[in-house]
């Protein structure tokens, strides 16, 4: 969580730099959802998620510089600095990109657990997505077609309960909280505190085991919050600052922590030789972002995984 949180802190300094350009949308605040979430996953298993992929796809275990060059648009990152910040992909690591469009993700993740389905792999897919995509058609697409298959799917919604452009209807049923649809499909969906990884980690591990059972496509719900904008470009005048104060209160970066030490579970200097060795980790990657070559411009006209 603490790498996460450091190379996101780096992103927004190095796009205040000019070094990154484009879109970027930071993960801040998040960090437990994605980090519980992809500790229950195995090595076969596949993660596609939507434009806030850098959390996702560090807590997957990509290589910190390749990311960071990425972001950089430099040769070496992990798509020849062709992705930028919102199509991170490593399919070594099964994680198949950060996608922009919103929802899009969703029927990619359907096909990716329709293959694992068909050969028999025992993986499954988690498909990460925000609360402004259950207003997309594609949406309710998809969770039907998984449920009509029984398809290996894990959909993991956080929700930071600012869904841009969304409109969110929520229905009682059976005395938990369905998102439209779910009670329809059949899909089993919990809801979980996405501002503690040991319960997120929880949640998603009796959810994997439930879909690897045979059990078909489950939906956890992880409510969370990010403490910046929804881009960097973003003013956040739609929430107030105490709103924002509140929820880093639970920031995970810094209660977990508390926790290990309190249980004796971790002492403070091991904590802070954490902390040293991870910001170091995030330096070295900006450091050699920078130094890495621009792509050729023959590069316009190759495939990333060539």
């Amino acid at each position: 969580m603490f790498l996460i949180r450091e190379f996101e802190l780096a992103c927004g300094e190095n796009y205040g730099k000019g070094f990154i350009r484009g879109f970027l949308h930071l993960y801040i605040g998040q960090e437990a959802t994605g980090v519980g979430a992809i500790s229950a996953l195995g090595d076969n298993d596949y993660i596609v998620s939507a434009y806030r992929d850098h959390g996702h796809a560090l807590a997957r275990g990509v290589d910190v510089n390749r990311a960071m060059a990425e972001l950089f648009g430099r040769a070496t990152g992990l798509s020849k600095g062709k992705g930028g910040s919102m199509h991170l992909f490593d399919a070594a690591k099964g994680f198949m990109g950060g996608h922009a469009i919103v929802g899009a993700q969703l029927p990619l993740a359907a096909g990716l657990a329709l293959a694992q389905q068909y050969q028999k792999t025992d993986g499954i897919t988690m498909c990460f997505f925000g609360d402004g995509s259950t207003n997309q058609g594609v949406y309710h697409e998809t969770l039907n077609l998984a449920a009509v298959w029984k398809l290996p799917i894990l959909f993991l919604l956080e929700n930071n309960g600012y869904g841009m452009g969304s409109a969110i209807e929520r229905v009682r049923a059976g005395g938990s909280d369905f998102y439209p649809g779910l009670a329809t499909y059949g899909i089993p969906a919990v809801e979980v505190d996405g501002m503690d990884v040991l319960a997120v980690k929880e949640a998603t591990e009796l959810a994997v085991r439930n879909i690897r059972a045979g059990g078909g496509p489950q939906f956890i719900e992880a409510k969370t919050f990010r403490f910046v904008g929804h881009s960097i470009a973003d003013g956040q005048r739609y929430r107030g600052r105490q709103e924002v104060e509140e929820w880093e209160e639970r920031d995970p970066v810094v209660t977990f922590p508390e926790i290990l030490i309190k249980m004796g579970l971790a002492s403070e200097a091991q904590i802070d030789k954490i902390k040293a060795e991870t910001t170091a980790v995030v330096e070295n990657a900006v450091k050699f972002a920078e130094e890495s070559p621009n792509p050729d411009p023959s590069e316009i006209f190759t495939d990333v995984l060539a």
